[in-house]
């Protein structure tokens, strides 16, 4: 193999194509791999994609282009990656909206046909947070309080996982919320910030950092259990919302039909990557958990979070404005 290798290395781009398909994953990749992310440089997604980005790439010894595609909720960056050649050489970093997505947008792409799960990379709770002049400082102190005052509290929506972490809570404690909505997550948690909207539900990465420098007060976190980063933050759950639950998660996927020693490939060495102790801090210090798996175990998850995530967009009537 190693002299094959080292033909595959001195003869040039014609023999790229052809040491990857004689080889399959044994030469793969022998060029750049594209990693598309839907949202916009320095957000908690491209985050992600850049930490486990950078190590994949010295892993592979092969550059891992970054390329952001921001718009419509990640729809025109799933698009794009639905329409690349199943190769290996086109990735795509999901979110919580890839499972959202079909209940929310008429799609060009097909969510479990067109794409292979490879691993989840790290997720992270969504964090209620208000301007510190609402006064609550509980969830249920804002569940009264919305009561009270039935659609005088806004709330602002930067995405559809923003948007359904709003529309959970505001259906299963049966209050009336003003939808605000944003077209990107900085202006609307500036929004927030400067009292213009009463309370917004930002992931963790976003939100929390903001909270500690006294800008926003917390109210709970959205996940199961509490988090680490915020240990005196109670679950939405835990503040007497049984069986809420919203959380922002990260992954990868590659293109449905490529093939599978390049996607095990793939997805094994991902997988690693995500468990290593410097990646897990590096993610650690977003706020942001580490969490690794296999390509089933994450196609599992993105099937039960699309039935979630549909079953409340029925029951709340959310839609796109």
């Amino acid at each position: 193999m190693a002299k094959h290798s080292r033909y595959c290395d001195l003869t040039g781009v014609l023999s790229l194509a052809f040491c990857s398909l004689t080889y399959g994953a044994d030469a793969y990749p022998v060029k750049p791999v594209n990693l598309i992310v839907g949202f916009p440089p320095g957000g908690g997604a491209d985050i992600v994609a850049r930490v486990i980005g950078q190590k994949l790439s010295d892993t592979w010894n092969q550059p891992l282009v970054v390329v952001n595609r921001p718009g419509a909720d990640s729809v025109i960056a799933y698009e794009s990656a639905a329409q690349a050649a199943p190769d290996g050489y086109t990735l795509l970093l999901v979110t919580t909206e890839f499972a959202i997505n079909p209940s929310m947008y008429p799609l060009r792409y097909d969510t479990l046909k067109d794409f292979a799960p490879l691993t989840e990379a790290a997720y992270a709770p969504y964090i209620l947070v208000t301007h510190p002049s609402v006064p609550a400082r509980s969830a249920a102190e804002l569940i009264s309080l919305a009561k009270a005052k039935p659609g005088q509290l806004s709330f602002a929506v930067s995405g559809t996982g923003v948007y359904l972490a709003g529309e959970l809570f505001r259906t299963l404690s049966h209050i009336d919320l003003l939808k605000v909505p944003y077209k990107g997550g900085p202006q609307a948690v500036a929004d927030v910030i400067a009292g213009q909207v009463s309370l917004m539900f930002p992931s963790m990465p976003t939100g929390y950092p903001h909270v500690k420098s006294g800008k926003l007060r917390a109210l709970a976190v959205t996940g199961a259990q509490r988090s680490r980063f915020a240990p005196e933050l109670p679950t939405i759950a835990e503040s007497g919302l049984a069986g809420y639950e919203a959380i922002q998660w990260w992954g990868f996927v590659g293109r449905a039909g490529t093939p599978k020693e390049i996607l095990n490939k793939a997805s094994v060495e991902i997988s690693k990557i995500v468990s290593l102790p410097e990646i897990r801090e590096r993610l650690g210090t977003q706020n942001a958990e580490a969490r690794s798996g296999t390509a089933d175990q994450f196609g599992a998850h993105i099937r039960a979070e699309m039935a979630k995530w549909a079953k409340v967009v029925k029951d709340s009537g959310a839609k796109i404005d």
